[in-house]
């Protein structure tokens, strides 16, 4: 398929870095000022908490003011240690009773969510189904969150093979804006089972970001978001305000 040929003009790729995922509502928000929105999105993990809010008709700004009432507690729970230290059950309820459209082909933009099939090995774009359901799934971080069961198998977060999904998006999109929150940072401590399972994922899945650059018409991330622990979600307006400066002041050409 040539350029001009291509469903959608602009499609944005959404990566995961769980709390850091409020710098997405950020980027959007200010992307949206300089007059660029998505005909399609692609996410994983917090970037598919993004997505969804985004493709359901909520402004970044509406997102933002939703999700940033959320605190890691309240949307997770202890666990019977068996497939995951912490139940997200809490997360899909809650997403149930602020997406209002059920079905993910049924959002006003079309939004395409990478899960990890954890039985199979493999990366799947998903593109109907459930919302609530495949959210969760994207943003199970192994360990310290159980699977989710669609279909018969075992979902997890995607960005154990795909943390900034751009491939869906490259035969269908004119343009590609891959957006990245998980730039590495240094810390001085592991005090917790929790902590060392959320490091060891993330150290886990930044390589995977590779060629990622090359492969995007735009490609934003932030540095400073390293300063700020994926599971830390107190510091959800700094965050935002990170994403939003950002790309405020980036000198944008897409033509």
């Amino acid at each position: 398929m040539s350029k001009s040929e291509k469903k959608y003009d602009i499609g944005i790729a959404l990566g995961g870095g769980g709390a850091r995922g409020f710098a997405h509502l950020g980027i959007l928000q200010a992307l949206n000022e300089k007059g660029i929105k998505p005909d399609v999105i692609s996410g994983v993990s917090a970037g598919a908490i993004a997505g969804a809010f985004i493709a359901s008709g909520h402004s970044p700004k509406e997102a933002f003011d939703i999700i940033k009432e959320y605190r890691f507690t309240g949307i997770s729970e202890l666990n019977i240690p068996k497939t995951g230290l912490l139940s997200s059950a809490k997360m899909k309820s809650r997403l149930l009773k602020k997406i209002p459209t059920k079905k993910l082909e049924d959002l006003e933009v079309p939004l395409i969510i990478c899960v990890s099939n954890m039985l199979e090995g493999k990366p799947e774009y998903l593109t109907e189904g459930p919302v609530a359901d495949i959210i969760q799934a994207s943003a199970s971080i192994p360990v310290l969150f159980s699977p989710v069961e669609l279909n018969g198998k075992l979902y997890s977060d995607g960005g154990i093979f795909d943390n900034v999904p751009v491939k869906p998006l490259k035969d269908k999109c004119k343009k590609v804006i891959g957006v990245s929150i998980s730039p590495i940072q240094e810390i001085e401590e592991l005090t917790s089972l929790i902590q060392v399972a959320t490091r060891m994922f993330q150290l886990a899945v930044n390589p995977s970001n590779g060629e990622l650059e090359n492969n995007c018409d735009l490609f934003i991330e932030p540095p400073e978001l390293c300063n700020y622990d994926i599971m830390d979600t107190k510091h959800a307006q700094e965050i935002f305000d990170i994403g939003y400066d950002y790309v405020k002041n980036m000198d944008i050409d897409l033509d």
